[in-house]
């Protein structure tokens, strides 16, 4: 038997037996991350306080700023307090460009103003969409004397898709920040 014609009929039967199951493509799924309702607490500052999610861990700075790091998500939300001197126009300036920086990367950034009369907190949440940076940003003043900065970030690369289900938490909570904001005199 000639050994080329041996071979190639070796190697064919071996293909040949090999493939016998049939591949079946997958079906369509999406990833289904469900983060649980989380217990309220109550930070306070001199300068402010504020309800947040007992899931994140508080880390605290000079200046009355606030860190709160969720770790399963791989997220924080960094809060930043300001005197208001004279300087309102400048702060409100500095905080939207903050937020529109983004906006070579995102697809869309979304403006929902924030107003409390009652408690005298006044703002704007920042919801960013697509591959940028920062998924949220908003401020809150009272046009007088306070005005906090807020910002959420991840520690990974920025990837919508992957952290849609935990920005979307993470803004839950940022509302529940503004809503529940109460200025200390």
């Amino acid at each position: 038997m000639n050994p080329k014609l041996y071979l190639f009929t070796l190697i064919f039967s071996i293909v040949f037996v090999s493939c016998g199951d049939d591949t079946l493509p997958k079906p369509k799924a999406m990833l289904r991350l469900e983060y649980p309702d989380s217990p309220v607490e109550l930070m306070v500052t001199e300068k402010f306080q504020f309800e947040y999610n007992a899931q994140a861990q508080i880390k605290r700075s000079k200046n009355f700023s606030v860190t709160l790091d969720y770790p399963l998500m791989k997220g924080s939300i960094f809060i930043t307090y300001k005197e208001v001197r004279n300087n309102l126009e400048e702060l409100l300036a500095d905080a939207q460009k903050l937020s529109y920086e983004h906006v070579v990367k995102a697809d869309n950034i979304t403006e929902q103003p924030f107003i409390n009369e009652k408690d005298k907190v006044y703002g704007m949440f920042y919801e960013v969409l697509g591959d940028a940076a920062s998924q949220a940003q908003f401020y809150v003043t009272d046009s007088t004397q306070h005005f906090v900065t807020g910002s959420l970030y991840f520690k990974v690369k920025p990837n919508y898709d992957s952290i849609y289900p935990a920005a979307i938490y993470l803004q839950k909570d940022i509302r529940r920040i503004m809503e529940s904001l109460r200025w200390k005199e």
